[in-house]
This record gives C-alpha cells, structure tokens and sequence, in this order.
C-alpha cells in the first residue's frame, strides 16, 4: 500500500528549482561583479562548463547525461520508498531540485551559471542550485542518522 507520504517533499524540489532558475535570470546579464556585502561576498556570473569546484571542464554532454541518469535514479527511488524519513526525503528532493537546475543550464546554455562568490576565503564561485544540492545533501545524511539513532533506541530497549 502507497503512504499518503509518498510524494511529500517535491515542494522542496520545486522550490530549489525554481530559485535557482530566478536567481540566474536575474544576474544573468549582470556585466562587472557586484558587491553585495563589502569583505564577504559579491555577484560574479561565470560559466562552468564542468562539475563542481570546476571538476571536469569541457565535458558538457557526459556530465549532462550523468547528472540526468543520477537524477532519474533519485526520483525513482523517492517514489518508490514513500516511508523514508520526512528529513531524508526533504534533502533528497532537493538535491534533485538543484540537480534539474544545473541540468537545465547545461541542456539551455552548455554550461552552468554560477555566481555567488565568497570574497572572505579562496573558494569556488558557486549558484543557488550548489547551495541546493549540499544542504540537501546535508538534510538527508542528517535525517539517515537521526532515524537509525531512533531505530538503535527502540532495539537496546
């Protein structure tokens, strides 16, 4: 029997999606970098032709169909384990949000849009589907811990 949970948490694939894809419209045309904290972080669209932190630059069409296959899998597995853990869920669904975002500029653009950049540290410039993707990442691991926990509580009694 199919729990009423079953697709519960596709809002927050929705979501990432769709502030993803507002966030890149709006800086899209943007021409310089622009500061929006002075020291910490500021506006900077560059295109990423590879995968994260730069990873494999110029291999549009395999990471294309990776991410597509990965994708896939994911929503597949979200629809057929309804019982998940709602925070597992949650993360899940918006790793694939993020995912379709990223997917979306590569099929549209042939590379990805990313622009936050942090000016305090040395670290990559990335986009809100990035932040999607590792917070979701985050979530689900969190939510995996937190139901074995429970489960490890309920055994020892």
């Amino acid at each position: 029997m199919r729990s009423k949970r079953g697709c519960s948490g596709w809002p927050w694939m929705a979501l990432a999606f769709i502030a993803d894809r507002i966030t890149k419209a709006a800086v899209a045309g943007l021409a310089s970098p622009r500061t929006l904290i002075p020291g910490v972080l500021r506006l900077k669209p560059v295109r990423n032709t590879g995968v994260a932190f730069s990873m494999l630059s110029g291999t549009g069409a395999p990471v294309a169909v990776g991410t597509a296959l990965v994708l896939a899998a994911l929503t597949v597995y979200l629809l057929k384990k309804p019982d998940e853990p709602p925070l597992v869920r949650a993360g899940l669904w918006l790793i694939v949000g993020g995912g379709l975002g990223n997917l979306a500029d590569r099929l549209i653009h042939g590379a990805v849009l990313d622009f936050i950049e942090p000016i305090f540290v040395r670290f990559a410039i990335f986009n809100v589907a990035d932040v999607c993707v590792c917070v979701g990442a985050a979530l689900a691991a969190l939510g995996l811990l937190m139901a074995e926990t429970r489960k490890k509580e309920r055994d020892d009694g």
